[in-house]
């Protein structure tokens, strides 16, 4: 179980996430506006905050923004709540520093698809001991740093690496891959994680990652 924030101007739509998210065993507490949402985070702090990114008074990109400005907060989950084809909104609320975003009229079972994908994440993810491996992995800016200089990756890239990396040695089986990092709402083929593989090797070298035939892959120590 985990405590979930759901953020939002419109009353249907807070009753309507709180009621799915309780249904799957979550603990559930609602904001109608950003300031009663950094009020409440004062007196109990979330695993998870569902953000309207449009709310009059203080938007959600300004919300997520004071959030991730205190250490202290780093590590609550952001989803985003986005009218569709907002991609301006999308873009901005993952700059802020959000974790996913989910585009609106929400559908429930998408919903709990991508609330436990980030939990998901959030459990077998830990911050890396810089000991364990060279490279730094700046999980706020999406770039590694490697002997001294920044690689920019693309979003999915490095989520994978960052999974990866966050259990050096453990084999991370593919559907446990696919499953954190593109969701069970979306389709797509395990020819996807060899394909982001590849690159990542192409960036970073091929010494990092392990193929573990049939089964995925592990990050080396």
């Amino acid at each position: 179980m985990a405590k979930i924030f759901v953020v939002d101007d419109d009353e249907d739509i807070r009753e309507l996430l709180k009621y799915n998210l309780e249904k799957n065993g979550h603990d559930v507490v609602t904001c109608e506006n950003g300031i009663d949402c950094l009020d409440k985070i004062l007196l109990s702090k979330p695993d998870l905050i569902l953000l309207d990114v449009m709310m009059p008074g203080l938007d959600g990109i300004e919300v997520c923004e004071r959030l991730k400005s205190n250490s202290e907060n780093q590590d609550i989950l952001i989803c985003f709540l986005t009218a569709r084809n907002e991609d301006y909104s999308q873009i901005a609320g993952l700059e802020a520093g959000g974790d996913d975003y989910v585009a609106k009229p929400v559908k429930p079972k998408v919903l709990i698809s991508r609330v436990n994908a980030l939990l998901r994440r959030k459990e077998i993810t830990k911050p890396i001991d810089p000991e364990v491996i060279d490279l730094e992995i700046n999980r706020e800016k999406y770039i590694i740093i490697k002997e001294g200089k920044e690689i920019h990756l693309p979003r999915k890239e490095f989520e994978l690496l960052a999974l990866l990396s966050s259990r050096p040695n453990f084999v991370f089986k593919r559907d446990l891959i696919l499953e954190t990092v593109w969701g069970t709402d979306i389709i797509v083929g395990d020819r996807t994680i060899d394909v982001h593989i590849r690159k990542l090797r192409e960036k970073i070298g091929d010494k990092y990652i392990t193929t573990i035939k049939g089964i995925g892959y592990k990050f080396n120590e």
